[in-house]
């Protein structure tokens, strides 16, 4: 990453797998698709990556308006004799490139730089995350775009990173999605001691 100092980081689970894109628009200028009850609910998965590395991540879905959703991640990376809890927030919203549905997953980096021997500048960026989404039953499949599906890092309009996903996704190109960070969710019941948001 380019930027000198983060301090409010990409989830952990995220970071041990490797980094989503990080997108400077989504891939819609702006929620268009009303929210499918489907997918509201308490999503938990179980993920691996081959070695003594595993992960318990849920995903807590509710209606934030009538087009977007709060989204709170609940993590917990455990590798070896390490635990590492993680829960971050998100605004987002669903929106098509072709047929594939993807959730727009809007998050804030706050960015501290040094300027001189005790002061800081602090400012926030407005980043996106890009996941394809697929539910069946009660199974949500979430594929996260990876971060070296393009070089570029920044695009003037929604519609230019969508024409550039679609492109790649219709003429099968190249693999977009980040294969590490594949997940399968299931729904359960909401646990007792998390209030709906």
């Amino acid at each position: 990453m380019s930027v000198k100092n983060i301090i409010w980081f990409i989830p952990v689970m995220i970071g041990l797998y490797g980094c989503p894109y990080e997108a400077n628009v989504p891939l819609a200028a702006r929620p268009a698709e009303a929210v499918d009850t489907n997918l509201v609910g308490y999503w938990y998965g179980i993920v691996k990556d081959g070695s003594d590395f595993f992960g318990i991540e849920a995903l807590d879905i509710s209606p934030k308006t009538d087009s977007t959703y709060s989204i709170i991640r609940y993590g917990k990376a455990i590798k070896g004799d390490i635990i590492l809890p993680d829960t971050a927030y998100f605004t987002g919203y669903t929106s098509f490139v072709g047929p594939q549905r993807f959730m727009n997953i809007e998050g804030t980096l706050v960015i501290e730089e040094p300027r001189g021997k005790k002061e800081k500048r602090v400012t926030t960026q407005k980043i996106f995350y890009l996941a394809a989404l697929d539910r069946a039953h009660d199974t949500l499949d979430i594929r996260t775009v990876t971060e070296n599906f393009t070089a570029r890092k920044s695009f003037g309009r929604p519609e230019d990173l969508n024409a550039m996903v679609n492109d790649l996704l219709h003429n099968k190109k190249q693999n977009i999605f980040d294969d590490q960070y594949n997940l399968k969710y299931r729904r359960i019941p909401r646990p007792g001691n998390q209030s709906q948001h």
